[in-house]
């Protein structure tokens, strides 16, 4: 099959393009990059008005699959992928059972396989049923794929047992994904500490819950020479110690989510809107704007967006009884490209960095840049869409975001993997991919 994209703006900063060019793709590989290409036959599509950027990349996302299908599987979570404009997504092993095993991995990557709408990478868990006791079968999982390590959902409470982790780790040459939070000081905290929590009479979760445990990974990661990727950083100070640990030249990353730099703890209200109640918690406008001045800098690496799902009647209860998390993937790039690039606080090629060839370096899989002989994942924008957010909207089973209303500029309306269309004019396809 051959296809021919022309008339947009293609953007890649790997290979220092930003222009108005053409495309042409032959069984899922770019041929060639220019002017004025022609083909004997095949499909041609005329992107005028649009960016072409090296396929997005999630590499926080939860499939909820296996064992809570209810809220998401793989088939609805990598349409809602595909609908955000992302070609990958890396899934959390917090599911039921625990990815903690090879044969997990595997039954992940052969249902994706079948059903995916994007590539699914794999992340295992640190420990045994992320409990923190004894070491997972790291091995076993490298052997059927897995591209990192964590204990999304509660963190490795002993710094003995990380360091076990990190030393593991290390010889399969992968990343730690470390979800920060000490328990002992956060305890049943439902949202930043602070003067709203105790408006709100919610028991609060403090900055240090996860600044602490920020500080003992980065410790860790110089300690055994490995690679410790900070996941959702939201607070000044975690920044910071980010920051100190990459000056002192330790192997250390982080991750940042959309939700955590334009909403603040003052979106929780008097109606104690349950949209709101994330892990960690939304912080002060400081922070939020910390983490923003973060993206632009330089010390964040990569933009995620912790795709949480839940069923309506699990965050329809109490505060203190709904589960933590919100959706986010079909938000991401109309927030990021309206708030963010077209603003001017950021160019074109950094949210490439932060999006695609960033996350790709985090979870080591496969380069992927516009140029000859790579691999055609493709992600096309209209940075000038508008749309507002609304549950009608989403190609997830779940609609628990906190941006439901907001009116965004942005969005992903074609998305290509192996040269084959997933989304194409905004509308998931049914062509299957070939990976």
């Amino acid at each position: 099959m051959a296809l021919l994209l022309k008339n947009a703006r293609v953007i890649d900063p790997q290979v220092d393009l930003d222009e108005v060019c053409e495309i042409l793709i032959r069984d899922g590989i770019i041929v060639e990059v220019g002017h004025n290409l022609g083909m004997a036959k095949g499909v041609e599509r005329d992107l005028s008005g649009k960016v072409i950027v090296p396929g997005l990349v999630d590499i926080h996302v939860h499939l909820r699959d296996p064992g809570q299908e209810y809220k998401e599987d793989i088939e609805s979570g990598t349409r809602a992928a595909a609908h955000g404009g992302f070609t990958d997504v890396c899934c959390m092993p917090n599911t039921n059972p625990i990815i903690d095993t090879g044969s997990v991995v595997e039954y992940i990557t052969s249902k994706a396989a079948e059903v995916g709408k994007c590539r699914v990478h794999v992340s295992g868990a640190c420990t045994a049923g992320e409990k923190g006791e004894v070491l997972s079968e790291m091995g076993d999982m490298v052997a059927h794929g897995a591209v990192m390590f964590t204990d999304d959902g509660r963190g490795v409470q002993s710094a003995g047992m990380m360091r076990r982790v990190m030393d593991y780790a290390v010889q399969f040459g992968k990343a730690v994904s470390s979800h920060c939070q000490d328990e002992s000081l956060v305890g049943k905290g439902q949202m930043n500490e602070g003067a709203v929590s105790t408006r709100l009479g919610l028991l609060g979760w403090p900055c240090a819950g996860e600044e602490i445990q920020i500080a003992r990974d980065i410790e860790i990661a110089a300690l055994t020479g490995g690679h410790i990727h900070i996941q959702h950083l939201s607070s000044a100070h975690g920044l910071d110690l980010v920051r100190r640990g990459k000056a002192d030249g330790v192997n250390v990353t982080c991750e940042v989510t959309p939700h955590h730099m334009f909403l603040t703890e003052e979106c929780i209200g008097d109606d104690y809107n349950t949209n709101f109640k994330v892990n960690p918690p939304l912080r002060t406008a400081a922070d939020a704007r910390a983490v923003i001045e973060g993206v632009i800098d330089g010390t964040v690496d990569c933009i995620v967006t912790d795709h949480a799902p839940h069923a309506d009647h699990e965050k329809a209860r109490e505060f203190e009884l709904a589960p933590f998390g919100m959706t986010g993937i079909e938000t991401s790039v109309g927030l990021i490209v309206g708030n963010l690039v077209n603003t001017g606080e950021i160019s074109w090629q950094r949210m490439v960095e932060l999006m695609s060839v960033n996350p790709r370096k985090v979870i080591g899989i496969d380069r992927v840049a516009i140029e000859p002989g790579c691999r055609a994942d493709l992600t096309v924008i209209d940075p000038s869409e508008e749309w507002t957010v609304t549950p009608e909207c989403f190609e997830s089973k779940a609609k628990n975001s906190g941006f439901l209303g907001w009116k965004l500029t942005g969005r992903a309306t074609d998305v290509y993997v192996g040269g084959y269309a997933t989304m194409e004019n905004g509308t998931i396809t049914d062509e299957p991919i070939h990976l």
